[in-house]
């Protein structure tokens, strides 16, 4: 009689352990660390095809960020290139704290042809509109 006990306890926790696995395999395992690494490079373009780059971004494009608005946006068109996004903050283009609410959103890219150290007063390359 004893005996018939445990096999009914040891059927029960069998049965209870096959249902947890199989809700398991159904509501999806916690990722490991490799899909976790994956799904975050994913995102990562994701954001990088997001950003609005402040060399050729138009005034509409610029007024989009938070705490850009017209003044901002045009203060930013007039005094490209930029080598950095940092430099908004450098040139004094946008204070400290607009800049912390846009640096994720934004990317300094330089243009094909554009030389570094180029001269003052020089024209700058017509931009198409």
């Amino acid at each position: 009689m004893m005996f018939e006990k445990r096999i009914r306890v040891l059927s029960v926790l069998f049965m209870l352990s096959l249902f947890a696995t199989a809700s398991l395999a159904q509501g999806g395992a916690a990722p490991s660390s490799k899909d976790t690494t994956a799904t975050k490079k994913a995102a990562t373009k994701t954001k990088k095809a997001d950003l609005v780059d402040i060399n050729s971004a138009s005034k509409e494009e610029l007024t989009a960020l938070p705490g850009i608005g017209d003044a901002y946006s045009q203060k930013i068109i007039d005094g490209r290139p930029y080598n950095t996004k940092r430099d908004l903050v450098t040139k004094k283009i946008v204070p400290q704290a607009t800049y912390d609410q846009i640096k994720d959103k934004i990317i300094a890219h330089h243009a094909a042809g554009e030389k570094k150290g180029g001269k003052k007063g020089s024209a700058p390359a017509a931009t198409p509109k």
